[in-house]
């Protein structure tokens, strides 16, 4: 813990590090060569906005990442700089592999409005209120050692929003949270520590019962490494703890960065400049198709009103089917197709119109889900199929993420967790237990995290690996008959507790303020 860091681990985290800035720089430049700004303020804001999305990550790399290392660095089986890159290098592996549905299942919280506004005053405001209170917040708690969850503190930043956007404009109609939704994510949130304890501490007994090797029950002796399977396992943990949590928790953050750069340069980021020609026959024919079934379950009785994408945008605001409803989503579904099959290819569709058409992509995709979701209106299991495949071609133009920018996302993970990684790592090791953690106690809490966390990427839902791995380090305590120092446990339910309300009540004034200077 106290080892100095190596000349050679500095000059091959330099290399890294220069590396991806030259990685990112040059795609940056590549994107943004094609579009025209007569004004630097757009550049200005694009990367004052990146920056404070990255620090979010940075932070972040605070929290999860050094639970991540906590195990390893504590039986021994990796120096600690070395543990620290390895884990930064299958973080990034992680993000690069990952699909972004996780990113854009943490931005369906938002309000519809905002999102489609993100270029607006209200849009930067509610970006820059959320990653500010979400950075503050990790800060305050890294400062005193506790493994505070970054995925509950984004939640929370995001529910602030949500009620400080309903409350600032009361009468006309803005929407604020989406409780369904978040309820969903709390839920999971919530459910996954336990899971994190009791599993972990059933894996520590089950092992005693079956693996009949003394060394792997003990705690480390001086500062001798472990025996090589006993090494290698620990390793193995870190690896798929540092992998999971960058495919899970570094997508947190590259679903804002996307609104940070579809609101400010909307022609290089509003649509998905790689989709092929061939990719536009098939987005044709399965709008052709998606026209003809909302055709057959359209409301006689509705009269379609001025702006078709307004319509739309109610009904997912307020999940309530009206006459008009389904009208105006076939009148986008086919304004779309028309557009589309227009002009070709999506790079081709004029700057100005490029924002217009990414909304009304996203709302119809929305709405299509929300339908489905609900059984209103009642599809059959064709219609429903045709369906899925048009909204899968309609996210594939909208829901995005370069290379590029998950390579400044595991950068800033990484960065993070080689900075802050001495005091989570401390509270993880030495504080939750009244004992020295032992291999196998560390191998479970770690396996049960890679678990959790790789179920929750096929749900596409966000999980803590803070919490996770916390809770599972406690379990194998417990269950080891080890005993627990409960007032690091206070703390760190505290710290459970309070850091959804406070992030909310912190998003919520920082919201309020910059929507008053806006």
């Amino acid at each position: 813990m106290k080892k100095k860091t190596s000349r050679r681990g500095v000059a091959f985290f330099v290399i890294a590090l220069l590396s991806g800035l030259g990685y990112i720089g040059f795609h940056l430049a590549k994107d943004l060569d094609s579009v025209t700004i007569t004004s630097i303020w757009p550049y200005l804001l694009l990367g004052l906005a990146l920056l404070i999305a990255l620090g979010f990550e940075f932070v972040n790399g605070f929290h999860d990442t050094a639970n991540a290392v906590a195990t390893v660095i504590y039986t021994h089986s990796l120096d600690p700089n070395v543990a620290v890159v390895w884990s930064g290098i299958c973080n990034l592996a992680g993000v690069l592999a990952s699909t972004g549905t996780v990113a854009f299942a943490v931005i369906t919280l938002l309000p519809v409005e905002l999102i489609i506004q993100v270029s607006s005053g209200a849009g930067f405001a509610m970006v820059f209120a959320l990653l500010i209170a979400a950075i503050l917040w990790n800060l305050g708690t890294w400062w005193f050692g506790l493994p505070a969850s970054s995925s509950h503190t984004m939640v929370g930043s995001i529910i602030g929003v949500g009620i400080a956007n309903q409350l600032f404009n009361p009468h006309i109609g803005t929407s604020g949270v989406d409780w369904e939704q978040a309820i969903k994510v709390l839920k999971v949130l919530l459910i996954s520590p336990i899971l994190g304890f009791g599993f972990a501490g059933l894996l520590i007994l089950i092992s005693k019962r079956l693996i009949k090797y003394p060394a792997l029950y003990e705690a480390p002796k001086n500062d001798q490494p472990p025996p090589w399977p006993i090494r290698t396992l620990m390793v193995l943990t870190c690896t798929g703890v540092s992998f999971f949590h960058g495919s899970n928790d570094g997508q947190k953050g590259m679903g804002l960065i996307m609104l940070i750069l579809i609101g400010t340069v909307p022609t290089a980021y509003a649509l998905n400049h790689a989709v092929t020609a061939h990719d536009i026959q098939d987005f044709i024919a399965a709008s052709e198709q998606a026209g003809h079934i909302l055709d057959r379950h359209v409301d006689k009785s509705g009269i379609l009103g001025e702006d078709a994408r307004a319509e739309v945008t109610d009904y997912i605001r307020t999940k309530q089917l009206q006459p008009d409803t389904i009208l105006a989503l076939r009148e986008l579904v086919e304004d779309l197709n028309h557009e589309v099959a227009l002009y070709k290819v999506f790079k081709s569709v004029p700057p100005q119109d490029q924002t217009n058409v990414r909304n009304d992509m996203y709302v119809a995709s929305e709405a299509i889900r929300l339908m489905q979701k609900s059984g209103n209106p009642s599809f059959t299991a064709q219609e429903n199929a045709a369906l899925k495949n048009y909204k899968v071609k309609v996210d594939k133009a909208t829901k995005f993420i370069p290379d590029w920018v998950k390579v400044a996302v595991a950068l800033a993970l990484g960065l993070g967790t080689m900075v802050g990684w001495r005091r989570v790592v401390v509270t993880v090791g030495e504080k939750i237990g009244k004992d020295h953690l032992t291999y196998a106690q560390g191998a479970s809490a770690g396996i049960v995290a890679m678990a959790t966390i790789f179920a929750a990427d096929n749900f596409g839902l966000p999980v803590s690996t803070t919490h996770i791995l916390s809770s599972g380090v406690a379990g194998t305590m417990t269950a080891n008959g080890s005993g627990l120092h409960f007032s690091t446990v206070r703390n760190i339910a505290a710290g459970w507790v309070f850091t959804l309300p406070a992030a909310a009540l912190l998003s919520g004034l920082l919201f309020w303020f910059f929507r008053s200077i806006s």
